[in-house]
C-alpha cells in the first residue's frame, strides 16, 4: 500500500494516522497554510509552520489545538518522517514532505515558484510522488514580472490621486494584500485598509513580519481623508454597504484571473497578480522534484494531467472539494 492515499476526507497517511489539509474534520491534520480552504475548523489537532501558526490561530480561535514546527525540521510520527518546506504562496505556506522506508511524497498545497519578496521563497523538494495544484494549469496563464504589475498599479493610483479620487483595490486579506502593501509606491499617498485586511496585518506584525504603514478605515474619517489614498479590501467588500462611504472612487482588482473572467460591473481595472504558480511555474516545480508520479488537484486538473502524461509522467487527477 502506498504511503499516501486519498479518501473522502482528503490526503491521508494511514501509518501516521494523519491527514494533510483535510476537507472534513479529522483527528490529526497537517496544514500547509492559513487560507480557509486548507486550514479548516473542526480538527482535533493541527500542525503547521511556525510562521503560519499566528494567523491560523487567529482564524480558527484560541480553542483550536495547534502546534507548529520550523521549516526543515523533521518530526517522526510512527516511523514516518515529516518536514515542512517553503511553498512561496503566502507567509508561512509550506509543502509537506513525508518519508517512510525510502518512499518520499511531497504535498505542495498551494505554491508559486517566483519570489515575491514577502513570502518565504519556494524551495524545490526531491521526491518520488508529488501532489500538485493546477489552479492555473493552462498555457494561457503566463505571469508578467510583478514589477510590471506594480508599475501599472502605481500609475493607476497616481492618476486617480491627481483627479481627487479614491483608489480601492480588491485582494485577499491574507497573502496578496501584504504584497500590495509592501510593493506599491507609498510616496503617492496614504494606504488605508478594510478591517479584514488590517486585523490580519496586526497578527502578522505581532509575529515580526515587516509591513509598511497602513491605517484601518474608520467610520469617523471624513471623506476628504480618503481622497488620493489607496484602500485595500477583500473582493467581497465591493458587494457590501461598506463601499458606499467612498463616493467618488475607482475600483481595481489584483488577480490571476484578470483577462480570463468578467471582473464585474463594480470593478473598472484589473491587474494580473497571483499567489499561485502560472503554467511555466507549475512545470518548473514538477520537473525539479524529480518525481515521476504526479497527482493533480485544484483547478484545470484533467487538462494538466493529460499534458503531463504526454510528457512521460505517471499523472492522475485527484478530486477535491475545491475543483
Amino acid at each position: 500500500m502506498a504511503l499516501i492515499t486519498f479518501n473522502a476526507n482528503g490526503i491521508y497517511c494511514e501509518r501516521a494516522g494523519i491527514y494533510i489539509d483535510p476537507w472534513k474534520p479529522v483527528d490529526k491534520a497537517l496544514i500547509t497554510h492559513g487560507h480557509s480552504d486548507h486550514a479548516r475548523w473542526g480538527n482535533n489537532y493541527y500542525l503547521c509552520t511556525t510562521s503560519a501558526e499566528p494567523v491560523i490561530r487567529y482564524r480558527l480561535g484560541n480553542e483550536a489545538n495547534i502546534e507548529s514546527i520550523d521549516y526543515g525540521k523533521q518530526i517522526d510520527i510512527n516511523g514516518v518522517k515529516f518536514s515542512f518546506h517553503p511553498a512561496g504562496h503566502i507567509i508561512g505556506s509550506a509543502q509537506i514532505r513525508a518519508e517512510y522506508k525510502g518512499e518520499v511524497w511531497v504535498a505542495s498545497g498551494d505554491y508559486k515558484v517566483a519570489n515575491d519578496g514577502v513570502s518565504e521563497p519556494f524551495e524545490s523538494v526531491k521526491c518520488d510522488h508529488f501532489i500538485t495544484e493546477s489552479t492555473f494549469g493552462l498555457p494561457a496563464f503566463d505571469w508578467v514580472p510583478q514589477e510590471e504589475t506594480f508599475a501599472e498599479i502605481n500609475e493607476w493610483w497616481s492618476a486617480n490621486a491627481a483627479a481627487g479620487k479614491v483608489s480601492i483595490i480588491g485582494s485577499y486579506s491574507l497573502g496578496k494584500a501584504q504584497r500590495i502593501i509592501n510593493l506599491v509606491d507609498h510616496s503617492i499617498g496614504e494606504i488605508l485598509t478594510n478591517g479584514a485586511v488590517e486585523y490580519t496585518n496586526k497578527v502578522l506584525r505581532k509575529q515580526g513580519v515587516k509591513l509598511k504603514k497602513t491605517t484601518k478605515v474608520d467610520n469617523s474619517m471624513h471623506f476628504n481623508r480618503f481622497k488620493g489614498s489607496l484602500i485595500i479590501a477583500p473582493p467581497s467588500a465591493f458587494r457590501s454597504p461598506w463601499i458606499r462611504k467612498f463616493k467618488d472612487y475607482s475600483a481595481g482588482r489584483a488577480s490571476g484571473w484578470v483577462g480570463m473572467r468578467n471582473m464585474g460591473a463594480t470593478t473598472d481595472r484589473g491587474f494580473v497578480l497571483s499567489d499561485h504558480a502560472d503554467w511555466k511555474g507549475l512545470n518548473t516545480a514538477v520537473k525539479e522534484t524529480g518525481a515521476n508520479h504526479i497527482y493533480v488537484t485544484h483547478g484545470y486538473t484533467e487538462q494538466y494531467a493529460t499534458w503531463l502524461k504526454g510528457q512521460g509522467y505517471d499523472a492522475q487527477v485527484i478530486a477535491t472539494e475545491y475543483p
